[in-house]
């Protein structure tokens, strides 16, 4: 089969579409995975037993278990007890979910890495919890994290054709969608690829610019 690069262009719109569709479940997902993350992460320094005992079991579930299966159960399952969600609205959660278990560890590591005598200086300054992770840990804690946090937003981004699954448009799902109408593979599952490429260069590099810019601290 021949390349045709009029049916580049006249399924180009409708991937165009897919990638919005990719980027923004990304984006959502990386905000939600580092909310959820973070809550995870304060949850497991909890001095309540039972609360960081039962966070973190869940937390090794979900990162137990594939993320297949969890778009499977938010999008075919929980309808079965009345909670029935759109499939961008459930995709975003299945990512959020699943990569804010990893995300977690990664702040874990972080506030750990923080020296133990900032937190005895913060205490002897007489400054309140607030202050204390406001300006001093926070400020130490996030620089060593932005790497491992890039890897996991590239890496969910790269996930995000699992959505099809969940009839979610993404890129890969209107790939499949444009090659079964027209009996043509080659261009759009290249295109997908050159996408998934580009895009993830691209990242690569913003993420390197923001490792650079703000990846190191002062002590």
């Amino acid at each position: 089969m021949e390349w045709d690069w009029n049916f580049v262009w006249e399924i180009m719109p409708t991937l165009i579409q897919g990638v919005k569709i990719t980027i923004l479940a990304t984006l959502l997902g990386s905000v939600l995975a580092a909310i959820v993350g973070l809550g995870i992460a304060l949850a497991r320094r909890s001095p309540n037993k039972a609360l960081s005992r039962t966070v973190g079991w869940a937390a090794e579930f979900i990162r137990g278990t594939p993320l297949l299966v969890q778009l499977y159960f938010i999008f075919y399952v929980l309808p079965d007890i009345g909670i029935l969600l759109p499939p961008l609205v459930a995709g975003v959660i299945g990512l959020g979910l699943h990569y804010g278990t990893y995300t977690a560890e990664v702040y874990r590591a972080g506030i750990d890495n923080v020296p133990r005598g900032q937190w005895e200086a913060a205490k002897a300054c007489n400054l309140s919890a607030g202050q204390t992770w406001t300006h001093i840990i926070v400020p130490q804690a996030i620089p060593p994290m932005i790497p491992a946090l890039a890897n996991y937003f590239i890496a969910m981004f790269k996930e995000t054709p699992l959505l099809s699954a969940i009839t979610v448009l993404e890129l890969m799902n209107q790939a499949k969608s444009v090659a079964n109408t027209y009996y043509r593979y080659i261009e759009p599952i290249t295109l997908v690829g050159a996408f998934f490429l580009v895009i993830s260069l691209f990242s690569v590099v913003l993420l390197r610019w923001l490792e650079r810019r703000y990846g190191k601290i002062e002590r």
